[in-house]
C-alpha cells in the first residue's frame, strides 16, 4: 500500500537511518511513485515527526542531525531521478543561503537548501557563521535572485539588520530579494526590518521563493509573509 510505504519512509527519516531511507525511496520511485510525492508525503513527514519530538523534549540535537542527514540524502536521490527536461523546466532562480554570523546551527538551513534544489532553484550554500559581506559577495558572484539568511539565535538577529543596512548602503537592495527566517525571527521583526520576505518553515520558504520570483520586485518595501501554520 502506498500509504504504508510513505509512513515507513517517514519513520526511517525520523530515525535518521539514511541508508534504509535511500533504499526505500529508490524502491518507491522504481515502483512508479512520483518522486515529489515520496518527498512530501514520505521523507518530509519524517522531519515533522522528529521536529515534534524535539519540541516536546523527547528527542535531542544528535537525533535531529541524523534525521537532517537522512533527509538530505533522500533529496539527492530524488533530484537525480528527475530527467533533464524536468530539471530544466523546473529552474526557478539562484538562492544564496547561509546562517547569520555567530550561528553554527545548520539543520534547518540544510533542509531548506535541499528542498529549494529539488524544486528547481540553484542553491549556493555558504554554511554557518557567515559574515554579512560574504552574502553580498556571493550574491554578486552568482548573480543571485534571492539572498536567504537564517538564525536560531537571538544574539545573531542584529546581523540581519546589518545585512539589510549593508545592502542598502552598497546600492544592491533592488538587485535581489532578501529574505529571513529561523526560530527567533518573527513576521513582525521581518516587517520592521523591511526585508522582502519571511517564511515559517522549510516548505513555506520554497513557496515564498517561488512567489517572489513570479510576482514581485526586489526592494519594493513589501514583506511577503508565508505561514502555513497561520490560523
Amino acid at each position: 500500500m502506498a500509504e504504508d510505504l510513505m509512513k515507513r519512509i517517514a519513520q526511517l527519516v525520523a530515525e535518521g537511518d539514511d541508508e534504509e531511507s535511500v533504499k526505500l525511496v529508490k524502491q518507491a520511485i522504481a515502483d512508479g511513485h512520483d518522486p515529489m510525492e515520496v518527498l512530501t508525503e514520505g521523507a518530509a513527514k519524517g522531519m515533522d515527526i522528529i521536529g515534534a519530538a524535539y519540541d516536546e523534549g523527547e528527542a535531542y540535537l544528535p537525533e535531529l542531525v541524523l534525521s537532517g542527514d537522512a533527509m538530505t540524502a533522500v533529496v539527492d536521490v530524488i533530484f537525480d531521478e528527475l530527467d533533464d527536461d524536468q530539471k530544466a523546466a523546473s529552474k526557478q532562480g539562484t538562492v544564496v543561503i547561509g546562517q547569520a554570523k555567530g550561528d553554527v546551527h545548520d539543520i534547518g538551513k540544510n533542509i531548506v537548501s535541499a528542498l529549494l534544489a529539488v524544486n528547481g532553484f540553484t542553491v549556493v550554500d555558504l554554511g554557518i557563521d557567515v559574515e554579512v559581506k560574504a552574502f553580498y559577495e556571493k550574491a554578486k558572484e552568482h548573480d543571485a535572485n534571492i539572498v536567504a539568511m537564517s538564525t536560531l539565535l537571538t544574539t545573531s538577529l542584529p546581523y540581519m539588520e546589518d545585512a539589510k543596512r549593508y545592502f542598502k548602503d552598497t546600492g544592491v537592495s533592488e538587485n535581489f530579494f532578501f529574505i529571513v527566517g529561523g526560530g527567533p525571527v518573527t513576521p513582525e521583526f521581518a516587517q520592521d526590518l523591511g526585508v522582502d520576505g519571511w517564511a515559517r518553515n522549510a516548505f513555506d520558504c520554497v513557496q515564498l521563493c517561488k512567489e517572489l520570483m513570479a510576482n514581485k520586485k526586489p526592494g519594493s518595501g513589501e514583506t511577503v509573509i508565508v505561514d502555513s501554520e497561520a490560523k
